[in-house]
């Protein structure tokens, strides 16, 4: 026992000297991006990385309910980011985090403190392992563990163990058998010798009559030798049989073993058999993967994990449609509180345009007031006559939602015309706020950038806009011209009074604009036409915001480009145009309701 107990004394030391080295490995906490699935994106956890271990959790006031995932960093792999100067990977067998940090020099840190607790844990985790799980288990322990067959709760034991278990179980039967048989045995002679002394005895009752006991005694004596030789007869006589049945259990039991050692060999066949054919498939993944990697290569294409931030849309995508639908409607719902957080931003300071209408020589003349009329046309369509050929799909007050599904080469490209009323402002000033420049990252809030390029006059000009990815979707971008135009009645009735303004896409100069690359380019013909409604002021009183109605038509027709479902875009053409027009008109209503109007 002395022996055991420096034993365990020493391993107790060696676990202090092993806890010693953890102790002195560097703790680190912080903020980090995680990706977290297709739906949501990169999102802010609290990550810590302690003893060896990366955990994370959804904030740092939620580290006292437990972690939302963690992972041993003994054979994981930290692997940078090729493009991104902020991102790193770290993967533990199937298990892959995609992090992200808020500077390079934090992702330096990070990987470093994951690389210095990597090595310290996988050393670890061989010779170290070894001697502290040896204090964990006494000899009392290992004893009792024993009996309850602990070979099944560990690892690394095949049938062979199995087997030998098996061995040592028959001989303890086989031990307990012959006891058994040696008490019965004893039994069967015992009965002999019960036999000779009854008779010896009934020799002496009958020549020593004067020195009898008493009754009682003699009758005592009497039972308890003659129940003891019915128990010796009784079991005696089923000596012999037993012998017999002890016989054939050890055959039985030899007979099992033999059986178990044939199932091993058999075992081992398919086993040998089933090693040789994942060997071959093993050689046939490395082939695949190595020409996949060269192709890659060739192309300079970097392999994309499905389900990954890296992962791109493609007419082979993996997700299906409502996934798709679902990953991109939570990142528009992210956009949207983005927007609804956004405090108004000051007007940026860009070249005015020239104070001239633009030039009937001008290349986009022709084409400009082309597409305005093509649209003017179609400006008093009554909303039955247009049920008939345009299907309604939403409405909600006096805003309904009309479209016409038409595929050209493969794309939606579905026409689209919303017709909304509000009150309190003029078509003027919707179309103002619609065409201005200056103003537009105020109220679109998938814009990620947007830029002048050319002012062709005071009613027209070229823009190009960046528009923020909706993932799993590519990033895409537009180019095109802006046109603003005054349309009133011709006999000057305030009723017909129209404002109009046009968004086109176009190619003109183009090669003068810097693109993004990798961006797709959207092409669309979007229109705005605002038509106020005056309702006459109470006499002596002059018109006010609250006599003002504005009934707005917008029509758009849109090739998105690349790839998406055809359900996934309708769905959200179905969503988005309507709370586009909303949140737009009470933008413009917000801006204009402590200044003078503009007719």
């Amino acid at each position: 026992m002395s022996e055991d107990k420096d034993i365990l004394n020493l391993t107790d030391d060696e676990d202090n000297d092993d806890f010693e080295e953890e102790s002195q490995l560097p703790e680190i906490s912080g903020i980090l991006n995680k990706w977290t699935n297709y739906i949501h994106g990169w999102q802010d956890r609290f990550v810590v990385l302690k003893e060896g271990t990366l955990s994370y959790y959804k904030s740092e006031t939620d580290t006292t309910f437990g972690c939302r995932g963690a992972v041993s960093l003994a054979k994981a792999i930290i692997t940078p980011h090729e493009f991104d100067e902020c991102r790193f990977d770290v993967s533990v067998n199937d298990c892959l985090w995609y992090l992200r940090t808020e500077s390079v020099e934090d992702r330096q840190r990070w990987i470093d403190g994951l690389e210095l607790h990597r090595q310290a844990e996988s050393g670890y985790g061989s010779e170290n392992s070894l001697r502290r799980h040896g204090s964990m288990l006494s000899l009392t322990s290992a004893a009792s563990l024993s009996t309850t067959s602990t070979s099944s709760f560990k690892r690394g034991r095949g049938l062979n163990e199995k087997l030998m278990e098996m061995e040592t179980f028959k001989d303890i039967l086989s031990r307990q058998v012959d006891t058994l048989q040696n008490y019965f045995d004893s039994c069967a002679s015992a009965i002999s010798k019960s036999t000779i002394h009854d008779v010896a005895h009934d020799d002496i009752d009958e020549v020593d009559d004067y020195d009898q006991p008493s009754l009682d005694q003699a009758d005592n004596a009497a039972v308890t030798d003659k129940e003891i030789s019915n128990v010796l007869r009784q079991h005696g006589a089923h000596a012999l049989d037993f012998k017999g049945e002890a016989f054939t259990f050890k055959a039985t039991t030899a007979g099992i073993i033999a059986t178990l050692s044939h199932c091993i060999e058999l075992m081992n066949q398919r086993e040998e058999a089933w090693r040789k054919r994942l060997e071959r498939e093993i050689e046939k993944r490395k082939k695949v993967e190595e020409a996949y990697k060269s192709r890659c290569a060739e192309r300079q294409i970097k392999p994309i994990v499905i389900g990954g931030p890296d992962y791109e849309a493609s007419p082979h995508c993996a997700i299906n449609e409502d996934e798709f639908f679902d990953a991109v409607d939570a990142t528009l719902d992210k956009l949207e509180k983005e927007e609804e957080r956004k405090q108004t931003r000051p007007l940026k300071a860009v070249d005015r345009p020239p104070i001239i209408s633009l030039d009937p020589k001008h290349p986009l003349y022709n084409e400009i007031n082309s597409v305005i009329a093509e649209h003017m046309r179609y400006a008093d369509m009554d909303p039955k006559t247009m049920e008939e050929t345009w299907p309604l799909i939403y409405e909600e007050g006096d805003m309904r939602v009309y479209k016409r599904e038409i595929e050209e080469d493969g794309m939606i490209v579905d026409p689209l015309k919303a017709i909304h009323t509000v009150s309190g402002v003029t078509g003027h000033e919707i179309c103002h706020y619609f065409y201005n420049p200056e103003v537009r990252m105020d109220w679109e809030g998938t814009l990620e950038s947007t830029k002048t390029m050319e002012y062709l006059s005071e009613d027209s000009l070229v823009t190009y806009q960046v528009h923020k990815r909706v993932w799993p979707t590519a990033q895409r971008d537009t180019y095109f011209w802006s046109h603003i135009r005054h349309c009133p009645s011709e006999d000057d009735s305030e009723s017909a009074d129209y404002w109009v303004v046009c968004n086109h896409s176009t190619d003109y100069n183009e090669s003068n604009c810097q693109m993004v690359a990798k961006c797709v380019r959207v092409l669309f013909n979007v229109a705005l036409i605002c038509q106020t409604i005056v309702e006459p002021p109470p006499a002596g009183k002059e018109i006010s915001r609250d006599n003002l109605r504005c009934r707005i038509q917008y029509s758009a027709n849109v090739n998105p480009g690349g790839w998406a479902p055809a359900s996934v875009l309708r769905a959200v053409y179905k969503r988005e145009y309507p709370k586009f027009l909303k949140r737009f008109t009470q933008y413009v209503i917000d801006q204009t309701k402590d200044k003078p109007i503009m007719f």
